[in-house]
């Protein structure tokens, strides 16, 4: 894959594309639906499958108080979109210059000029151009002016709900994240580094990782069955998360990501790692002793062992031969 991050990197043979352009935070089920239609248009056409994404999100510019928390950084967007064959992705600069562009002058001067656009498609309520004055009918109207064709995917729902970023996000905030893993058609993920913790939790319950993310979104407190993955290789482990403030030990104020390996740890401490969140097993509480509160642990780790438990037999059925 080639990303490029201006404009100014944008090479003469960036075209011809199909493209697709938007925010795709999270590249949730709906996103990855224009995605794999675009890798099929640019197969049968021999069109190179693009896509245009912003940094920051536009409304960082144009509107701060509504501003999203944003689910995945443009990075991890892109590698999210190679696991759909996309082949290369501009993550746009979304500077004033880009925002007073007209509608038409997005089209013409940046899509067809510098991106080299032969197909655009987008979800139906794409919309572009100073004041957002354009919308698909828009590209619909100028496509035969300027050379391209437009496609319009519909949004996807799952289990009847439409699939969004704003939906899962708020799925996210509210502790639902397997709901959330559905319309992701993966788990919600936070990666950071392992930090040391004020050490009295491993003293008196069960030593911990404790998580630094820079992450804008994170599930509400209480404790999760996640999985571990340590970035730097490739050991993993079933895992039970502690999001909150601790209270048992007297809330520090600071929020803390502490999570309890549940299969055998050797060697180094990891130095980064992934979490996915699978499940929410009960919300924050207060315990009038350690004691009390590495009994709920164990508990907890139990909990979660049995899940994993579950979800192996299910694998299994799924997998066995009619």
């Amino acid at each position: 894959m080639r990303i490029f991050r201006s404009l100014d990197e944008v090479p003469p043979d960036f075209g011809p594309s199909a493209l697709t352009i938007g925010n795709f935070d999270g590249v949730h089920f709906g996103h990855r639906q224009i995605l794999r239609r675009l890798g099929a248009l640019s197969s049968a056409h021999g069109w190179k499958p693009s896509v245009v994404t912003f940094q920051p999100h536009p409304t960082r510019l144009v509107a701060p108080q509504r501003a999203p928390r944003l689910l995945t950084t443009p990075e991890r967007r892109a590698e999210l979109m190679r696991e759909e064959g996309v082949g290369q992705v501009l993550i746009l600069p979304f500077t004033r210059q880009v925002a007073q562009l007209s509608a038409e002058e997005f089209v013409g001067q940046l899509l067809v000029a510098r991106l080299g656009a032969r197909a655009v498609l987008v979800g139906d309520n794409f919309r572009f151009g100073r004041g957002q004055a354009g919308n698909v009918h828009s590209l619909e109207e100028w496509g035969p002016k300027y050379g391209f064709r437009t496609e319009i995917v519909r949004a996807v729902a799952c289990r009847g709900r439409t699939v969004s970023s704003s939906g899962i996000r708020g799925l996210i905030l509210a502790g639902q994240v397997s709901l959330a893993a559905r319309q992701l058609q993966r788990p919600f993920a936070l990666e950071g580094d392992v930090v040391s913790g004020r050490g009295v939790g491993a003293r008196q319950t069960v030593p911990t990782l404790n998580l630094a993310t820079e992450a804008e979104v994170v599930p509400a407190n209480g404790v999760y069955v996640t999985r571990t993955f340590d970035r730097a290789g490739g050991r993993q482990w079933n895992s039970v998360t502690n999001i909150g403030f601790r209270p048992t030990f007297g809330a520090s104020g600071e929020l803390s990501i502490e999570t309890f390996l549940l299969d055998p740890f050797d060697g180094e401490t990891p130095r980064a790692i992934r979490l996915e969140f699978l499940w929410r097993l009960r919300s924050e509480k207060t315990f009038d002793s350690p004691d009390r509160l590495k009994a709920q642990i164990l508990a907890d780790a139990r909990a979660a062992q049995s899940y994993f438990r579950r979800a192996k037999a299910w694998i299994g059925r799924r997998l066995a031969p009619a």
